[in-house]
């Protein structure tokens, strides 16, 4: 007859009726036996559900009833059921499994531990589902940051220790070696630490980058990490740090940071390799500069176009693709290693401004079926001193890094090299000269030894370094179009022109191929405006002279 009434209770309850029943008969029980067996049915219940002893389902039903506060004690356990302390001191091992579990957090203080509900387990009593911890496994980059994040609040807010949240750590590291992160970030102890510093240093890059990811923070000192360390371990790693002699350090992971341009040696921060190589999952808006450095041109993303140029300039374009073609650039390449010589490929395109040089490099990589990994020369250059040379080694380490991760080695293009390959300031003196200076002696000792294609293209030859002159490989000089090209190109970018049309735009207008691109975009623009159906020989003359106007009356406007 009773197995019937706990069968018929059992339909009837949910978790949280059977959590109200348990507090309801606890009151004043003094956790006696016939307490423990008056409640049997609502702890079986529980138990059931949540995998739980009598005991840990009828300390949980007490922690939930408190709930609403962040603080709740043992004390008030003692005096609501008014049983002895050293009754509650025998379910401690419950309570710290309940703790392991999830169900309940526990806050180390000077006075003694308090504890509190997570808002998620309240949330599963309501829906009555049972509660089950978060899977570690599986993870995106995201989402694994995130657990840091709880993990790194619990410490700082004392309710987690840090010998627990270095097991925590790794825990997470291990469940998610899918990630480049984890990846990387195991692969830099691939030689071996001791116990207890590999513990130690891989919590303290973990730290910082965290605080780097959720904060941009990249002035880190001893009381950012201190919490995770003891104090004797967190004033040895102080000391290494200002040293220079930690073993992050000795990695390239973490630096000195800056202070008014100046290193300091107080505060420290992620490297920016470390930042590219360890982060780069997470697309982090701190580092879509640092991204468009190396911004990817996918070659499926290369649309052919067919360009005109004079005989010598196709000639040897047609060579320099040849050469690049894999089968023949694999081969050459290793007879040139062979040999003993530079196996780089350097090339220079050089030209007035709309010439074809910069669509000639993307239709190289179209035909020869590389990527192109395009680098913005004004996000080189840095406000801080030494910045600009280390992104610009970086630069040349990811390039390195794609071309081994490569099938096919991409094509690293300087567009608008100008600035870079100019002549070097003899005795500079101001800080930017001497910058400039150092990023050109970086470009140069790269362009000894690449192993890879590199193109440059630039429109101010003449003012060019003869140091870079000799490093180039293949140089090609991109002349205006002849008026024969220029016709061609008019029916290319117009193939409704007629021939005759374009023969005589071509030799009125000595325009370059860019000039003529620009003319017909402006011109299809009208016409779709204006409903024209047929390219008019009238209408282009007139933005021919348009174009024309504006060049010449482009003037300086001051005194």
């Amino acid at each position: 007859m009773e197995d019937e009434i706990n069968v018929i209770v059992s339909v009837e309850l949910d978790l949280l009726s059977a959590v109200e029943n348990i507090v309801d008969l606890a009151q004043n029980s003094r956790f006696s036996p016939e307490f423990l067996e008056q409640v049997n049915c609502y702890t079986d219940y529980m138990g059931n559900r949540l995998e739980l002893t009598k005991e840990q389902c009828v300390l949980l039903a007490l922690f939930i009833d408190r709930s609403c506060s962040c603080k709740i004690e043992t004390m008030d356990i003692i005096e609501y059921t008014g049983c002895r302390t050293t009754r509650i001191i025998r379910y401690i091992n419950d309570i710290e499994e309940l703790v392991r579990r999830g169900f309940i957090i526990c806050s180390h203080t000077n006075m003694g531990n308090c504890y509190r509900v997570p808002t998620a387990v309240v949330n599963a009593f309501r829906k009555n589902e049972a509660y089950t911890q978060k899977s570690c496994s599986g993870l995106t980059c995201n989402e694994l940051f995130e657990e840091f994040a709880e993990i790194i609040d619990r410490v700082e807010d004392n309710e987690m220790d840090r010998a627990t949240a270095s097991e925590s750590f790794k825990k997470l590291l291990d469940s998610n070696k899918q990630l480049l992160f984890v990846q990387k970030t195991l692969g830099l102890f691939k030689d071996g630490l001791p116990r207890d510093e590999y513990n130690d240093t891989l919590v303290l890059l973990i730290v910082f980058c965290h605080l780097f990811v959720s904060n941009s923070d990249d002035m880190i000192g001893y009381h950012d990490f201190k919490d995770f360390f003891s104090k004797r371990g967190g004033r040895h790693i102080n000391t290494e740090l200002k040293s220079g002699a930690h073993f992050l350090q000795k990695k390239n992971i973490i630096e000195n940071g800056n202070d008014n341009g100046m290193g300091s040696k107080e505060f420290y921060r992620l490297t920016m390799t470390a930042k590219r190589e360890l982060l780069d999952e997470l697309q982090l808006p701190s580092l879509e500069g640092d991204r468009s450095l190396r911004n990817m041109i996918k070659v499926a993303d290369i649309k052919p176009r067919e360009l005109f140029f004079a005989d010598e300039i196709t000639r040897r374009i047609d060579d320099l693709a040849g050469l690049l073609e894999e089968e023949n650039y694999t081969g050459i390449r290793s007879r040139l290693q062979q040999q003993g010589f530079r196996c780089g490929f350097t090339c220079l395109f050089y030209g007035a401004p709309g010439t074809g040089k910069t669509e000639t490099v993307m239709q190289l990589a179209h035909r020869t079926g590389r990527d192109i990994m395009q680098v913005n020369i004004a996000e080189m250059k840095s406000m801080w001193v030494g910045e600009s040379e280390k992104n610009m080694k970086a630069l040349f380490d990811t390039y390195r890094q794609r071309v081994e991760d490569s099938v096919i080695a991409p094509i690293l293009l300087f567009n608008e090299a100008d600035a870079i390959i100019g002549k070097r300031k003899e005795g500079a003196e101001r800080a930017v000269e001497k910058m400039e200076n150092s990023l050109q002696n970086i470009i140069l000792q790269e362009l000894e030894t690449l192993d890879g294609i590199l193109i440059a293209t630039t429109n101010l030859v003449q003012n060019m370094d003869k140091a870079f002159e000799r490093r180039f490989l293949y140089k090609i000089h991109f002349d205006k179009p002849s008026a024969e090209s220029r016709a061609a190109i008019w029916c290319a970018m117009l193939p409704d022109l007629d021939r005759a049309d374009a023969v005589a735009l071509a030799e009125r207008y000595d325009f370059s191929g860019g000039q003529i691109e620009n003319i017909a975009r402006h011109y299809n623009i009208d016409a779709i405006l204006h409903g024209r159906a047929k390219p008019d020989y009238a209408e282009l003359s007139a933005h021919c002279d348009q174009e024309r106007i504006e060049r010449a009356d482009n003037r300086r406007i001051g005194f």
